[in-house]
């Protein structure tokens, strides 16, 4: 490893050091090293080995993309592959969000890359979902948080859009500093500027009653409540699989769930 390779590689072990606010000690604690050898690593005065890099990653939390980057950066091969969600070795990840989405029916629920682009769909979010939004941004890659935040999106039909618009964009806000995606920082940014006619809260603070944050969708001439919750791989020793996100919407009243249990979907 040249002297550039191990300043690299020690700036970005010191950037996800203080991405993760520890200090040089906590970390050396974590990884059972002396925080001497932790700052010789940032500053590039010593070689990290192949396996202390993966320990650093480990206990920093990098997401398994960032750990291929860091290895790389240490001059060592990346050991986390990457595959298309079409390739054959996924097959029983594909087979298991399908499963989980075509059960989780006759509530919507997708599944999304890193991007919050959406890579699977059941009927009931492809219905509920899609209503009213422009063609184009139903074109593939389609962005669930643009379509739910846009005008020409779902937004209008939104009955508290600055409250779930403040909580959608501050779970993205955590997810730019969790990953360091800088992609995913501009997606914030597009979608920081789009108007929004309703007053955002600066802090979610619970109406009465609610235990969650709502997503109130107008339908025709009712108002149906959702929470959501997010879904992971479990194990990934894939890019791919890890970064796979299941959101899926549950009735938050007795109303909801009864329209969506009565109602057929339309066929396909």
């Amino acid at each position: 490893m040249t002297s550039a390779q191990q300043s690299q590689v020690g700036a970005l072990v010191r950037e996800w050091r203080t991405r993760r606010r520890l200090s040089q000690l906590d970390l050396a604690l974590r990884t059972g090293v002396s925080s001497r050898h932790v700052s010789f690593v940032e500053t590039g005065r010593t070689r990290p080995s192949r396996q202390m890099l993966l320990r650093l990653a480990e206990e920093l939390e990098i997401p398994l993309r960032e750990r291929n980057h860091l290895l790389l950066g240490g001059g060592f091969a990346p050991v986390y592959p990457e595959r298309s969600l079409d390739a054959p070795e996924l097959a029983p990840v594909r087979d298991a969000v399908r499963q989980v989405l075509t059960g989780h029916s006759p509530y919507p629920a997708v599944a999304v890359d890193r991007h919050f682009n959406a890579v699977e769909t059941n009927r009931a979010a492809r219905w509920l979902l899609t209503e009213g939004v422009a063609a184009d941004l139903l074109e593939p890659p389609v962005n669930t948080l643009r379509c739910s935040l846009h005008p020409r999106g779902f937004a209008p039909r939104v009955a508290n859009l600055g409250e779930w618009r403040a909580h959608l964009l501050g779970r993205l806000r955590r997810q730019v500093h969790v990953t360091g995606d800088e992609q995913l920082g501009a997606l914030y940014t597009e979608l920081r500027e789009l108007p929004c006619t309703q007053e955002e809260p600066e802090v979610e603070l619970p109406g009465p009653g609610d235990v969650v944050v709502p997503l109130r969708l107008r339908h025709e001439d009712r108002e149906l409540s959702f929470f959501t919750t997010l879904a992971v791989i479990g194990t990934p020793l894939d890019v791919t699989a890890a970064e796979i996100m299941i959101e899926s919407f549950f009735p938050a009243d007795a109303a909801t769930a009864r329209f969506l249990q009565e109602f057929h979907l339309p066929l396909e």
